[in-house]
């Protein structure tokens, strides 16, 4: 995934005449140049302090990361904000729109998403429920008596989109991508990883200490003692940690091979003799299946056990918690701002909650995201948009296609391999082909939470419908107006959502060298991704199947290693570095798809007068500030830590000045020389495409 999150699978500047620092012209033909504006970017955003071949992301963004603190409501602002705030208005506009017709079809997706809106945003109604909506499943939960009601609890809960103790759902089967099988992976904490509750050190020690005194505040909420409520809160925290102990990290995660275990129903019961799937598999709504694949199974073995060795009362309080923890955001405000206190503040930093109305917009398209995404698409998303990203898409394949057909370091026998499975990539480029059938989803002007739990309950039931059946490759993993992009492996697919194809990663004002740099990296990222640590694994049908030859994958894995070394190099704040092996998918994506784009855009170039200096910067010169433009971006220290303890993609600066100190393109367009931090030297310099 392109942006700062990531798939399945996850996946969102400049000019001066002259360099200030160095005492070199930027362009060997500054005096050629095109006196008219930079297209597509604000001069301002320079830093003429600063020197390219010094800090490339300081040159390029320091002054508009000077110009735009970040807002009290968030906890990082950068460009992918910006246009998600931008795509949130327009989303805004349509939903006000539709709440106000009177004459919306009963059934139809308008009605549905113009009623889960309203209900989002009726405060009046939320505030006089309070918890009540909870309260039959409150009631649920106490009722349970024996480990026979704890185990039907998880599936209850599993329907309505809770995945209490593990997760459960559809996917492909890694070794037939055509068949969908279910899979049962490691999950069931509060916190974002298990290594928040594996690590001993100050910071962590802390962050379990408020998350105690966070479930504890809520629980006194719904009305407990404090006593009570502090106690249950440590038996929440005592029931996650012993998950956490027997969950696997995100790095072992990243490798498919360890997380794939095909077995049997039977294989299966005999791994956790103490929990009856089938019972579970009737509760949630699914027929009889004999094939599960089983990620993580020590993780369940440990499961199958402390589902004896816990007391029942105790995974009756774990079950409370998790219920109102889903549901904070639905209850009434003493919830809302409790579950921000902690979610909010303290994690990320962010000062503010977001207004009720982007909440309530971003709630709707996640739970309607196809039924909104047409109207979006409709206001838009041009016909001429689409062909333009097609175009590049083709222009991205061509270049990598002539890259992999002479990489010097590649056997013929795994290079015809690789560029079969580039040829068979699925382009998926603004909006499914066939939108998503919501017919089955009940919504009403009623309690938010009721619209919210029947949103979940529908995708649980639409994603268990898939297993046994034929693969459908037309599905979608992100909504139109999503502000990302992925590639999925089992599918061999590349997708762009409409709410990427905009400025500042595409502007149609833009010249090509700054389009190529933005969208055209984007585009060769979503394709190199194919080829990462992950997706290399993984043939042209989506099958996880060793296509290499052992002597071409060792060279390979030596030349991701080096990525993983420099980035494990890049210090976030003193004592806190970025984790290489765990954002190396992304980085070699990022390094891959600049190399691919470049290629392209010198391609592109072919038979035709060289363009302009702009500005004073060349079109090369254009090309890696299309880039950096992207991520320009302030942070929260808090943010940051989250970021690096979760998220596999590196921070910000570092997606600039990481993969652009290994190319010699960079180096020559800003003419920096041996020894400057933006130049690695050949010996440590990481290149794989």
């Amino acid at each position: 995934m392109f942006s700062v999150w990531r798939r399945v699978v996850i996946l969102t500047a400049i000019v001066a005449l002259c360099l200030i620092g160095r005492s070199v012209p930027l362009s060997t033909t500054s005096a050629q140049s095109n006196p008219q504006a930079l297209r597509g970017f604000d001069i301002s955003n320079l830093d003429r302090n600063a020197q390219a071949c010094q800090d490339f992301n300081q040159f390029a963004n320091g002054g508009w990361i000077a110009r735009n603190p970040i807002p009290p409501a968030y906890s990082r602002w950068g460009n992918f904000e910006k246009l998600s705030e931008q795509n949130l208005e327009t989303l805004h506009q349509i939903l006000e729109g539709l709440v106000k017709n009177p004459k919306l079809a009963k059934g139809s997706n308008e009605q549905k998403i113009a009623d889960f809106y309203a209900s989002c945003m009726d405060e009046p109604l939320i505030e006089k429920e309070g918890f009540n909506p909870l309260g039959s499943e409150l009631k649920r939960i106490e009722a349970i008596r024996d480990q026979q009601g704890v185990e039907n609890q998880i599936a209850r809960m599993h329907t309505f989109r809770v995945p209490v103790v593990f997760g459960f759902g559809a996917g492909q089967d890694f070794k037939n991508s055509r068949n969908v099988i279910a899979q049962a992976v490691q999950g069931g904490l509060g916190l974002p990883d298990r290594d928040y509750y594996t690590k001993t050190d100050a910071r962590s020690k802390q962050t379990r200490d408020e998350y105690v005194k966070h479930i504890a505040n809520m629980f006194a909420l719904l009305g407990d003692n404090p006593q009570k409520a502090q106690a249950d809160a440590q038996t929440v925290l005592s029931i996650e940690t012993r998950l956490a102990e027997n969950s696997v990290t995100r790095e072992q995660r990243r490798n498919p091979e360890a997380n794939y275990h095909k077995m049997s129903l039977k294989e299966l019961s005999a791994l956790t003799p103490h929990f009856d799937w089938s019972r579970f598999m009737k509760e949630i709504g699914l027929g009889m299946i004999d094939t599960v694949n089983v990620a993580q199974p020590d993780f369940f073995k440990a499961v199958d056990s402390l589902l004896t060795n816990i007391p029942v009362s105790d995974w009756k309080t774990y079950f409370r918690w998790h219920l109102l923890n889903s549901a904070a955001a639905t209850l009434s405000s003493k919830f809302v701002e409790e579950d921000f206190n902690f979610n909010g503040k303290y994690m990320q930093g962010t000062q503010e909650i977001l207004p009720r109305w982007k909440r309530c917009v971003a709630s709707t398209d996640r739970a309607l995201g196809q039924a909104l995404g047409q109207l979006y698409i409709q206001k838009t998303f041009t016909p001429e948009a689409k062909t333009r990203a097609q175009e590049m898409v083709r222009n991205l394949i061509a270049a990598l296609r002539d890259d992999l057909s002479t990489l010097s370091w590649m056997s013929d026998q795994t290079r015809q391999r690789a560029i079969a499975k580039l040829e068979a990539f699925m382009r998926k480029i603004g909006y499914p082909d066939k939108w998503r059938d919501y017919e089955a989803l009940q919504i009403s002007r009623g309690p938010y939470y009721n619209n919210a739990v029947n949103a979940g309950a529908f995708e649980l039931k639409r994603n268990l419908t898939k297993i046994g059946k034929p693969l459908d490759r037309t599905e979608w993993g992100m909504s139109p107006p999503t502000v990302n992009a992925y590639y999925n492996p089992s599918m061999n697919e590349i997708v762009f959502p409409a709410g990427i194809l905009q400025p500042p990663f595409y502007d149609p004002k833009a010249d090509d060298a700054f389009n190529y740099g933005g969208i055209g990296a984007v585009i060769g990222h979503e394709m190199t991704h194919g080829f990462d640590d992950q997706g290399a694994k993984f043939d042209a049908e989506g099958n996880l199947e060793n296509w290499w030859t052992p002597e071409d994958y060792a060279k390979f894995k030596e030349r991701t290693d080096c990525v993983v070394k420099q980035f494990d190099a890049f210090e976030v704040e003193p004592g806190l570095h970025q984790i290489g092996a765990r954002v190396v998918g992304e980085s070699v994506a990022d390094l891959g798809g600049l190399t691919v784009a470049f290629a392209a855009y010198q391609k592109s170039l072919e038979g035709k007068p060289r363009p302009p200096d702009i500005a004073g910067f060349t079109p090369e010169q254009r090309f890696f500030l299309g880039w950096a433009q992207i991520w320009a971006q302030n942070i929260r220290p808090e943010a940051a830590r989250l970021r690096v303890a979760t998220d596999p993609h590196p921070l910000g600066r570092f997606r600039v000045n990481g993969p652009l100190s290994n190319m010699p393109q960079f180096a020559a367009a800003f003419q920096c020389k041996a020894g400057d931090p933006m130049v690695r030297p050949p010996e440590k310099r990481c290149q794989i495409w």
